[in-house]
């Protein structure tokens, strides 16, 4: 027997009639009556109690109902989970990302737009340094990852651009320079730099100015950067997000008037990468970018 005599099996006893069940399934009900003859000479039993007006089911017939109702859902259920996955609507997604993807809004905005699509994949993430994240989705340790451009990749990789922001300086509230009603970037060849984890922004400034930088640590997470600038330990350069979403004691924020850097938020990932959920994750990215 195939699905397709538990699909006639199951129409007729709901009709209780085998024409009308024959024009649901869209065959002619002589074919109908030998599918189901079939299935009853297979089995060494009756399913169906007939006469001119309608048939019923036998006791075997409802103990088969049971069972066949339950095969049917199993299988249509398989088959749809198997085609949701190959369209990327099901599966599970490693994701990645700095923190500045989140204090832009650009994880969130990204993420719930996909998650409304495709509310059966599941999205596994979690914020990395960014030195790590390119050699772990190279390496299939996550499959995406949000960072921070402009940053050198593999080869195997690819890079979505997406949110563009330009750069801020991070000062302890005692520094001197508050003082200056606009700061030129000459203005800070003798500070010592707090380096965030991207650090092109710190060296478009130093270049700007014409003075080599003088780097202090890098602690890692922007927090981190603006907790020792709120320390006194050094100024930062960071992009512009920070403003509205770090805000600790003994700092201030101020534009740096003659300095056009930027930097852009990336979602990386690998090149020839088949995962089907994947796939409809960079899509629906490029879809919104």
């Amino acid at each position: 027997m195939e699905i397709r005599h538990f699909r006639y099996f199951l129409c007729v006893a709901r009709h209780g009639h085998f024409t009308r069940a024959a024009e649901q399934l869209g065959i002619a009900p002589p074919t109908l009556s030998r599918q189901i003859q079939d299935m009853e000479r297979e089995l060494g039993v009756r399913l169906f109690e007939r006469n001119q007006r309608e048939v019923n089911l036998t006791a075997a017939g409802q103990a088969l109902f049971i069972e066949a109702e339950q095969t049917v859902r199993q299988f249509d259920a398989a088959q749809l989970g198997a085609q949701r996955a190959a369209r990327g609507e099901s599966g599970r997604i490693e994701l990645g990302y700095v923190a500045s993807a989140a204090y832009s809004g650009m994880l969130q905005q990204q993420v719930l737009r996909f998650s409304e699509a495709c509310p059966e994949v599941r999205l596994s993430m979690r914020e990395l340094p960014m030195a790590e994240l390119p050699a772990r989705v190279r390496d299939g340790l996550l499959d995406l990852a949000y960072v921070r451009s402009p940053m050198e990749l593999p080869e195997e990789l690819e890079a979505i651009a997406l949110h563009q922001e330009g750069f801020v300086l991070a000062l302890p509230a005692h520094s001197r320079i508050n003082e200056v009603p606009q700061i030129p970037a000459s203005r800070l060849a003798n500070e010592t730099f707090i380096l965030p984890e991207q650090i092109s922004g710190t060296l478009e400034v130093a270049a700007q100015g014409g003075f080599v930088p003088q780097l202090g640590p890098q602690p890692g997470s922007l927090v981190a950067v603006i907790t020792l600038v709120s320390l006194g330990q050094g100024i930062a350069v960071v992009p512009e997000s920070v403003v509205q979403r770090i805000c600790l004691p003994q700092v201030n924020y101020r534009r740096i008037v003659d300095c056009h850097a930027s930097s852009w938020l990336s979602l990386i990932h690998r090149r020839f990468d088949k995962a089907p959920a994947v796939m409809r994750y960079v899509q629906s990215v490029k879809g919104g970018a």
